[in-house]
């Protein structure tokens, strides 16, 4: 299907998404938390996060649709304000510029980010196994901030025939443009995977029986860490 080359979360605490005063509120405790969609990050130092990697580009795939959405909290569908089921992920993709020696972060990049939900359908498109143009749910796009970071709150991705479980992501800044996918450890996605709204019959594509995902694919897997409410997780990417 799809890319052959290519409601509420689980969590009760779900909520709309917050205001950018909201958005930038810290959690006390030993750990520090920037809340954001109602779902919380870990706050580390800039210089403790930043790595100058540059990473493999891979195929957009047939389901990028630029949709001109300006927002972090991606679970819901403006069309009709529905809100996807599935388990809360909060995502901070930070974008650098540079060498490998002599880097920076990347303010004003346009990250757009668009996946799957749960049952493996993808918004605004027509596919043989379903239609849903005119849906906005699991898209959008932030401008990175003076630390390099665009900040998401969406839902861990389900699967479909044929691909490993995956995220899209492209990032746009002046003429540069740089188009990849993001992944995850495949332990953590059969226990992810195993439960409603994902559980359903079928074979799921590894990450190590998927085409693209052998083209670098082990450069773009996700470090995922449990958080309050569902999961949290950081990429870094240089443009070179």
């Amino acid at each position: 299907m799809r890319d052959s080359r290519d409601s509420r979360p689980h969590d009760s605490t779900f909520r709309p998404a917050l205001t950018r005063r909201e958005s930038l509120a810290l959690v006390g405790g030993a750990t520090a938390w920037l809340v954001a969609g109602g779902v919380p990050f870990p706050v580390r130092a800039a210089a403790e996060t930043l790595e100058c990697v540059a990473r493999p580009e891979q195929t957009e795939g047939p389901y990028f649709v630029d949709e001109g959405l300006d927002r972090s909290d991606l679970r819901s569908d403006p069309a009709d304000g529905s809100v996807r089921d599935g388990v809360a992920l909060a995502l901070a993709l930070r974008v650098s510029k540079g060498s490998a020696r002599s880097c920076a972060p990347l303010a004003g990049a346009k990250v757009d980010l668009w996946h799957c939900d749960a049952r493996g359908v993808y918004s605004d498109v027509r596919d043989p196994g379903f239609e849903t143009v005119g849906s906005k749910f699991l898209r959008g796009y932030q401008l990175t901030a003076e630390d390099g970071i665009a900040r998401f709150v969406t839902i861990y991705p389900g699967w479909y025939p044929s691909r490993a479980v995956h995220i899209h992501f492209k990032i746009r800044s002046g003429r540069a443009e740089f188009t990849s996918q993001l992944y995850f450890d495949d332990a953590l996605s059969d226990r992810v995977l195993a439960s409603a709204p994902y559980a359903r019959p079928g074979r799921r594509t590894r990450n190590e029986d998927d085409g693209i995902f052998s083209d670098g694919g082990e450069q773009l897997v996700l470090k995922v860490e449990p958080a309050p409410s569902g999961y949290v997780a950081e990429f870094n990417v240089r443009l070179v």
